[in-house]
This record gives C-alpha cells, structure tokens and sequence, in this order.
C-alpha cells in the first residue's frame, strides 16, 4: 500500500477551483472543544458555499485526543485530560510546542479521494520538515511522518509529525501535527498512536538538536502547503485579547 500511495499524483490536489485558502494562526493556546466546534461550524459553512476554505495553525494546552480507533488500554497513565474525537486514528498527545494545523478544504473541487488527500497531507509534511534539512519517511504499517534514528540503536524510528482527519460532505476537518519543542516526556503516558514496539519512539525539531521557532515552521507549512494543496491567498494572525 505504501508504495501505491507515494506514485498518487499529488498535483492534482492542487487548487484551481474558486475562491482563497484563508491562513489563519492563533498565538493563544486554544482548547480542544472550542477548537472541534469552530472546525465543524467552517466546514459546514465550506460545504454549503458560505466560507473559503481554512488552513488554522495554533496549539493547544496539554491534552490527549482519541481518534475512532483509539483504546482505552493505550491510556497508561491519565495526567491531562482526554478527549473522544472523531478523527481517524487512536490516541495522541497535544500540547505546547507542537504546531497543530487544521485543514478545511473542500475536496469535491479538487479530488474526492481520501486515500489522495491524505498521501497530499504526508507530502505536506515531508516538504516542511525538508526546509530544516529533515528528511520525514511515510511507513507503510505505521501512521504519521517519521524520521530514522541509527543513533538510538539499529532499526530505531522516532515519529515527527501525526495525521488525523475526517470528512464530512467532502469538506476536511483535523488535520496533522508536527513536533517542534513539545515536552516528549507527555508521550509517556499514553501508548502513542497505538504503537507499543520499543523501537519506535518519539521525537521533535529540537530534540534533533535544531534550533527552530514555531515561525519558522509556519513559514515553511505555508511555502509547502502551495507546493502541494496551492498557494493561499488570504492571511490572518489572532492574538490573546
């Protein structure tokens, strides 16, 4: 299947319907439910013709999501709270220092194709984290971007950057999250993304000993983004009143 996914032909993802791609960043941390709920009020208005299509960078406070497959088993230890989502996917950590991007984009436009739209997303990915000279891997048994480490040991593999979507009336929700500085010690308390084996663990921009900000990672979604899904055409930045 892996193999299948990277010969897709991601240009075709490229918008060039009507209409911008609003950019949206939120410097305040913002919590999940109110998250969730401003996602599903902008998809719903995407499908019915009322709202561009939105990228929204921003981070949340610590906390830990389960996807429709996630386990209650792979909760080792519950130190933040835990929200059930409807995203694809089990049980990940979100938290400072991590760049959450949700995508609304409206797929009956470009390519009604999930399977397309989510080989686009790792492309995304594997672009961005190639601005700091990182080279992200897709792993064909194991969801999200991942990044090998000889250094830790033979076949050892750290995960970089998760993906989590869903659909509804061919308008995207959730999105991915890549690891810039985030406190990897908050993996630790859940069985991440329902993979268990020792040699895979996980890591972050500056874990990999990159000094990186958060900007310079937004600058590099936004250049990658119009490589892969087109160019966005309108930008916003929200503050904390």
């Amino acid at each position: 299947m892996v193999n299948e996914r990277k010969t897709l032909d991601l240009t075709s993802l490229a918008a060039r319907g009507r209409g911008a791609v609003e950019w949206r960043v939120s410097d305040a941390p913002v919590p999940y439910p109110q998250a969730v709920a401003a996602m599903e009020g902008r998809a719903a208005a995407i499908a019915d013709g009322g709202a561009t299509e939105l990228v929204w960078l921003l981070e949340h406070p610590p906390l830990y999501t389960s996807g429709t497959s996630g386990r209650k088993a792979d909760l080792l230890e519950p130190r933040f709270p835990l929200f059930t989502s409807g995203r694809g996917g089990q049980l990940t950590y979100h938290g400072p220092g991590q760049r959450v991007a949700y995508v609304m984009l409206d797929l009956r436009r470009r390519r009604p194709d999930v399977r397309a739209y989510v080989a686009g997303l790792e492309e995304w990915i594997i672009r961005t984290l190639a601005a700091f000279n990182v080279r992200g891997e897709r792993r064909e048994d194991r969801v999200g971007v991942w990044v090998r480490r000889p250094d830790r040991g033979p076949g050892h593999e750290d995960k970089i950057a998760a993906i989590g979507v869903r659909l509804r009336r061919w308008v995207s929700f959730h999105g991915i999250a890549i690891n810039v500085e985030p406190n990897l010690a908050h993996f630790s308390a859940i069985v991440t993304c329902g993979v268990s084996d020792p040699r895979y663990g996980v890591t972050s921009l500056v874990d990999l000993g990159l000094p990186v900000r958060m900007a310079d990672v937004d600058v590099a979604l936004l250049h990658a983004f119009g490589e892969v899904f087109g160019a966005p055409e309108r930008a916003a930045r929200e503050t904390a009143d």
